[in-house]
């Protein structure tokens, strides 16, 4: 019943695009011109472009591009209003008049004056998730959606088209691959996808980029591409912030909360973001083993967790051709995992091991950019360094009840794991003439990791693992626009170099590599009409194994399966093939795409009978990675955004991926062979916004994610229904909040398997959960529209994107 409501929800949902308008009919005239700050004679991207008739309704519209330029047609004979509007600035109207031979009309430059009466009930993020289409990425600028209020990023994340989080161990996936490269404001961080998503508020992200194919001038890391997270940085004039707190309940309860804050005076912005989480997390679940042996276990996991986000920066904007950018982000992080594994055999207990491991996570970044603007218009060099480290110590205790004498489930694990990541990074940008532009840039990027695990394990060796990896890169790209055709062609050259030192006991062994690689990439873009916009790509790409998949040190995951890293890995890598189009439509857009890629020296998990375990037959496994043969992947998607009605909108996405896998069943024992796995997996997700009156919104959110079968593990479809309520309260300067999530239960891994054991299994989270919350907003400075670097939303000026 409970599937054939999510079923009929979303067939509901999509049901009513089959109501969209079949288009206008022919209107003969057309507006064109430019819209800039009168102050500072910036253009303003963005605004509002609205065409009424004499009787003030609404006719059709459009809004300006990046340099401010805009295009209106379909606009009837006779005579019309055009309303220019935008947050923050005094509205303009200009009457025209479509007559006879005067069917374009150019209305020069639009010179807008700021209003600071009006900003200071102007709602800074709006009221749903919207999503742009650009060039090279799609831009999920995250509004105030209420299945999100109060969560974490990873949370977040689940909620974006294409995108996918394991609830259970925090991986993150980009179109059906766990291969995706996570940055923060367009840098990578120390700590792993995983830990970073659980720790950075959702009150705290402004917009989340989708990069699934990017061009030579990014890092090729990331066979599935990039996910890069926006953090909020506001910058009007005056004092402006607002605040955000809530409580959510679940299993436990957990409490959050946020703090926005810029002061803007003459040519200097200062902002500070604050955000934290400090709660308590239950998971449980249970794996079942019925060949060789009938084994049964049982698993209790409670994390009590507490982190902190910081960022603090300035913009100095010295003169109209200097820019000088600082910040740092700081995170905290304390946890406190505590639980218990019952393993029952044939029903009599053989362990019940409570563990308690005891963590912490401190990590900052420190960022500097120069930018310097030529005399030509687009002509500048932009230098960027960025430093960061972390350290995340962990004492782990092992205690057995049911055999005290048993050393190796008896005993302590002391870990260290530090970080020291150095960026610089040089970009040159020419427009060598009206249509085409060349960009030049270089990169150092410089890792050092080290690791050490100090434990009183029996047959277990203290043991350090040191990881050092230098990539010299250098990229350069040509774009040039050909009527309605844009291109961008281009490369990158890296060279990587390794070198790691691993230590066990009294042996030693080292690792190195050095390998240059050229990774191409080009663009193709058409736009027929201000409407319908097609893209095609191909860029190479390359996933090199992360220090978690390298460490060759033995980590305790539970008392049946121990973790162990494979220094032998290698890179895989990526050609990959992508076509979007992108339909504008009256009251909202549409978006189809599909891509096909070819992988080389596939990494995959694998897991084998642990070649220490002493127990006759054999019930324990190590969990491991390793180098499949070459495989193919595809797949389709399709996503909406619509007005339905004036108190309804919906966003929606489908998707569809397949993928061929080649692997080794039974590892390392006597009858091992190789065998191919067809991978075919659906997600679907819609969004639905209701404005009952002006204060009082509500929305409703499901989602769909398929099962996949793999090498050895099969996993179970999955599904949630969410639903919330926001309330405008304190002339509309408060916002109060209620959602719940996972109505049904339907959020939780299940999964069963014939290799190395015949097995089934099930891990359930706080995927249920109620929240509270309550956002307030103070200051009152006038909006200013000069943005910060473009390197700050990882953007390519001029790149003819299609908003």
């Amino acid at each position: 019943m409970k599937k054939i409501l999510l079923l009929l929800l979303t067939i509901l949902s999509m049901n009513t695009y089959a109501q969209m308008s079949k288009g206008n009919l022919s209107k003969p005239g057309s507006v064109y011109g430019k819209v800039i700050d009168q102050t500072t004679k910036e253009p303003l991207p963005y605004v509002n472009i609205i065409i009424k008739d004499v009787a003030k309704k609404i006719i059709t519209g459009g809004i300006t591009n990046e340099n401010g330029i805009f295009t209106v047609k379909n606009i009837p004979e006779g005579n019309s209003i055009v309303e220019i509007q935008f947050i923050g600035y005094k509205t303009i109207n200009k009457p025209i008049a479509i007559k006879g031979s005067r069917k374009k009309i150019n209305l020069g430059t639009i010179s807008l004056l700021e209003d600071a009466t009006t900003l200071d009930e102007v709602e800074v993020r709006a009221e749903t998730s919207t999503v742009t289409q650009k060039v090279d990425r799609k831009v999920i600028n995250v509004g105030k959606d209420l299945t999100s209020a109060g969560a974490t990023a990873s949370e977040l994340l689940n909620n974006v088209q294409s995108v996918s989080v394991d609830s259970q161990t925090g991986n993150i996936s980009l179109r059906g691959n766990d291969n995706v490269r996570v940055l923060v404001d367009g840098k990578p961080t120390n700590i792993s996808a995983a830990q970073l998503l659980q720790q950075i508020p959702s009150s705290s992200i402004k917009s989340i980029e989708l990069i699934t194919n990017p061009s030579a001038k990014y890092n090729p890391e990331g066979m599935s591409g990039i996910i890069n997270i926006i953090l909020n940085k506001k910058a009007n004039m005056g004092f402006n912030g607002s605040i955000n707190t809530g409580v959510e309940a679940g299993h436990y309860v957990r409490y959050n909360g946020s703090l926005d804050m810029n002061y803007k005076t003459g040519n200097v912005n200062f902002f500070a973001n604050y955000g934290t989480r400090i709660g308590k997390r239950h998971n449980y679940g249970y794996v079942n083993r019925t060949s060789p042996q009938t084994i049964n276990q049982n698993f209790v996991f409670d994390n009590d967790n507490t982190s902190h986000l910081l960022k603090v920066g300035a913009d100095i904007y010295i003169n109209d051709k200097n820019t000088l950018s600082v910040y740092t982000t700081q995170n905290w992080f304390d946890g406190l995992a505590t639980g218990s594994t019952m393993v029952r055999n044939n029903g009599v207990l053989l362990t019940n091991a409570p563990t308690i491991s005891n963590s912490e996570s401190n990590s900052s970044a420190y960022n500097f950019n120069y930018k310097l603007d030529f005399d030509k218009k687009g002509h500048n060099i932009e230098f960027e360094a960025n430093f960061s480290n972390s350290k995340s110590p962990e004492v782990a205790v092992f205690n057995e009840l049911i055999n005290p004498s048993d050393k190796s489930l008896n005993y302590n694990n002391s870990v260290t794991n530090n970080r020291d990541n150095t960026l610089l990074n040089l970009d040159y940008t020419n427009p060598v003439s009206k249509n085409g532009k060349l960009e030049l840039g270089a990169e150092v990027r410089i890792n050092k990791t080290s690791n050490s695990i100090i434990t009183n394990q029996e047959n277990l060796n203290n043991s350090s693992f040191n990881y050092d990896r230098n990539i010299f890169s250098s990229y350069i790209t040509y774009s040039h626009k050909f009527n309605k055709i844009t291109m961008q062609i281009g490369a990158r050259l890296e060279q990587y170099e390794i070198e790691g030192d691993f230590v066990n006991g009294t042996s030693t062994a080292k690792i190195t590599d050095d390998i240059f690689t050229v990774y191409p990439s080009a663009f193709f873009t058409y736009n027929p009409s201000d409407k319908n916009q097609f893209q095609l790509s191909y860029s190479r790409r390359v996933d090199r194994p992360g220090i978690g998949q390298l460490n060759p040190i033995r980590e305790w995951s539970t008392p049946l399966i121990t973790s162990i890293g494979e220094p032998t890995l290698r890179p895989q890598f990526t050609n990959s093939f992508e076509v979007n189009y992108t339909r504008r439509i009256k009251g909202g857009s549409l978006t189809f795409g599909t891509f096909y890629r070819k992988i080389n020296d596939n990494i995959s998990r694998l897991t084998y009978k642990d070649p220490l375990d002493t127990n006759v037959p054999k019930v324990k496994q190590i969990l491991s990675f390793i180098n499949f043969p070459d495989n193919d992947a595809y797949g389709l998607e399709f996503s909406a955004n619509y007005r339905i009605a004036k108190w309804w909108r919906a966003n929606a996405s489908l998707d569809f991926y397949s993928q061929s896998q080649k692997g080794i069943v039974n590892y390392k024992e006597a009858n091992e062979r190789t065998t191919d796995v067809k991978t075919n997996v659906f997600n679907s997700r819609i969004s639905n916004s209701f404005t009952a009156t002006k204060n009082l919104r509500f929305q409703l959110f499901a989602m769909y994610r398929g099962g996949q079968d793999g090498i050895q593990f099969n996993s179970k479809s999955m599904w949630m229904i969410n639903t919330g309520a926001s309330l405008r309260v304190l002339k509309g300067k408060g916002n109060l909040t209620l959602r719940v999530n996972d109505i049904f239960k339907g959020m939780r891994f299940a999964f069963d398997a014939e290799t190395p054991f015949t097995q089934n299994g099930q891990f359930n989270w706080e995927s249920q959960s109620a929240y509270i919350g309550f956002n307030y907003r103070f200051g009152g400075g006038k909006n200013k529209a000069k943005s910060r670097r473009r390197r700050d939303n990882n953007e390519k000026q001029g790149s003819g994107g299609f908003i």
